[in-house]
């Protein structure tokens, strides 16, 4: 089964802002970055995106001219959540709270958000329940970098600590065959 990774393209956010689950939107116009996007997909699929606006704009593009049903919109998929952080300068986070997170993303929790951990569980949750039931037509998942590297550390057998060692731009899309 072919499975495509979608990741959102880029935000109305500047360089060095945190917005894991902050609902922000995507840089206009996106009409060409839309187009490549729509170029590397399959006619017909079925589309599911997470339900923070920067990737239902694009799923809604998709929808509109890929053959889908409808846009299923799953929690599961959004992006980790930065607690605390949400919108801030990472330079402003204070480094005696920001260092033990970035010595070790995977099993740290930020304050009142996600460890990688967290993220990765419910990704999982998603992709061993979703996944196995739509076996008939290709599927395509429009996400989030954090989301789309733990959905890569499980079909590749990483451990999570690799998960960002592969370069993942916006707007990017990853074919991935799934054995049925």
């Amino acid at each position: 089964m072919e499975v495509y990774l979608v990741r959102h393209t880029e935000t109305v956010c500047e360089k060095g802002i945190c917005y894991g689950q902050s609902n922000v939107g995507i840089l206009e116009p996106y009409d060409i970055v839309f187009e490549n996007i729509l170029k590397q997909l399959p006619k017909e699929a079925k589309l599911y995106s997470s339900p923070l606006q920067r990737c239902v704009i694009l799923a809604k593009h998709i929808q509109k001219n890929v053959q889908i049903d409808s846009i299923i919109e799953d929690p599961r998929l959004m992006e980790m959540h930065f607690g605390d952080w949400e919108l801030q300068s990472w330079n402003d986070i204070p480094q005696e709270i920001l260092n033990p997170w970035m010595e070790d993303f995977v099993n740290v929790r930020v304050p009142n958000g996600e460890s990688f951990v967290d993220l990765n569980e419910r990704v999982l949750d998603f992709f061993n329940n979703e996944i196995p039931k739509n076996l008939d037509k290709p599927l395509i998942i429009v996400a989030h970098s954090g989301v789309i590297r733990s959905i890569l550390c499980k079909i590749n057998n990483l451990p999570l600590q690799e998960a960002f060692k592969t370069s993942l731009d916006f707007g990017a899309v990853l074919k991935i065959e799934l054995l049925s």
